[in-house]
């Protein structure tokens, strides 16, 4: 194509197509035992083998996908020890981090899925009643993804049991190839399950939701955990005139009610900020939740005094290494020595340390200090302190340096006069040899 007086016009490129793929998951099943009993204990039994399929997701094909194939089912009878397979129809519902769930066993990722009977709410009453599941993935790219499925269709007494076969192990419907067929009803994603920020920077708290049609959305909390106690933070009702405005705390209901944004922003974040909180997404039959571990780590300041020492004979002198303003407690402190004729830093053992002092901001300091004595010092030398913390990418060193010590006026005098007498006898001697 030409435009006039600019040349030809470059045509854009077109995005990648979309393909429909079968995402296959290693997951383990933790519920009741055949036929609902529960351990004499009362907990949950043990972890059993299962594979949640994905069916039909929707990825961008970038021209990698030609080696996908579909999932095939295994062709075996399953018994109460086999693999549960929990076929998921996703066509309702679209999966964030589809792309990552895809590709988790080539790319160096782990990922964690277990899948449990979603006990607390049972669709339908009487003999027929709709089985649910819910299925937490957990990458270890810090993504977390929350799914709520729809079991088989339930069956009635009447007319179609005699065609239905019942699994196993949790004695539901099963499909002819021995699966559960499920769709995804309910979809909640969150980048971080854990995050490290700053004092007094702001921090988004990541957690959305999708839901499919035939769901409504009713309520968002956001609590807070910390050293045993917690509380509310954020709520919000459907129908309500919504929460009072915070200064602290942040949920943007327009984009809540019209995208399922439902992150939480904090400004100013402090250490009392930090803690375990959890999202709470709710429709009027279910309830998912992410916990997030926020994190708070303020890197030392480090100062060493004096930064120049000059020793001078039968003295000795401390050097004070100042580490203040960090968070949390844990803080690793050491010294070293290194001579002006040798490279390697040598171990000192002979510090001392005061205790933990801790600022109103919530921050810790310590203090360090080093005595150089004069009779077993070595000048030039260069003393350094060394502090490891956890907000910190990498050691901090800061230095003192050893002067060699100065000659007195005194001093100087003899010196001189030793060497002059020195001078003059061998002079004296060279004379008379001629």
């Amino acid at each position: 194509f030409f435009s006039p007086g600019k040349g030809p016009e470059k045509t854009p490129t077109p995005a990648p197509p979309f393909r429909r793929v079968d995402i296959a998951l290693g997951c383990s099943y933790i519920g009741e035992d055949v036929r609902g009993s529960l351990h004499a204990s009362g907990g949950w039994s043990s972890e059993h083998p299962a594979t949640l399929v994905l069916r039909g997701i929707s990825i961008r094909d970038d021209g990698n996908l030609d080696d996908i194939t579909g999932y095939k089912v295994p062709q075996e009878n399953p018994d109460s020890s086999s693999p549960i397979v929990f076929e998921a129809s996703a066509l309702s519902v679209s999966i964030t981090h589809a792309e990552s769930l895809l590709h988790v066993d080539c790319g160096g990722e782990e990922m964690n899925c277990k899948i449990y009977p979603y006990s607390s709410q049972t669709a339908g009453e009487g003999p027929c009643r709709t089985s649910w599941f819910t299925a937490t993935l957990q990458l270890s790219s810090w993504i977390s993804i929350a799914l709520v499925l729809r079991g088989p269709h339930c069956i009635s007494q009447e007319g179609e049991e005699h065609d239905v076969t019942l699994h196993p192990k949790l004695m539901i419907p099963m499909s002819k190839e021995g699966t559960l067929l499920t769709t995804v009803e309910f979809q909640s994603p969150s980048r971080n399950t854990s995050l490290r920020t700053h004092l007094g920077s702001s921090v988004t708290l990541d957690c959305r939701f999708v839901l499919a049609p035939s769901s409504s959305f009713s309520s968002l909390e956001w609590r807070r955990q910390h050293q045993g106690s917690g509380h509310s933070l954020f709520r919000y009702q459907v129908g309500s005139t919504g929460p009072a405005a915070q200064p602290k705390l942040h949920v943007d209901v327009a984009e809540l009610l019209s995208s399922g944004d439902a992150s939480l922003s904090l400004q100013g974040v402090t250490v009392g900020d930090e803690g375990t909180y959890i999202c709470l997404v709710s429709t009027p039959l279910h309830q998912v939740q992410h916990i997030i571990q926020l994190l708070v780590a303020e890197p030392p300041r480090v100062r060493v005094i004096p930064s120049v020492v000059s020793l001078k004979r039968d003295m000795t002198t401390t050097l004070t290494c100042n580490i203040a303003g960090y968070y949390p407690l844990d803080v690793s402190v050491s010294w070293t020595q290194k001579i002006a004729m040798d490279d390697a830093e040598i171990p000192l053992s002979n510090a001392r340390f005061s205790s933990h002092r801790q600022s109103r901001d919530g921050t810790y300091s310590i203090t360090s200090y080093l005595s150089i004595s004069s009779a077993t010092a070595l000048a030039p030398a260069t003393y350094s302190c060394h502090v490891s913390h956890v907000a910190l990418a990498e050691p901090v060193s800061v230095s003192a340096h050893l002067k060699a010590p100065e000659q007195t006026g005194s001093e100087g005098l003899v010196g001189g006069f030793i060497a002059t007498t020195i001078f003059i006898v061998v002079l004296f001697i060279l004379l008379r040899r001629r």
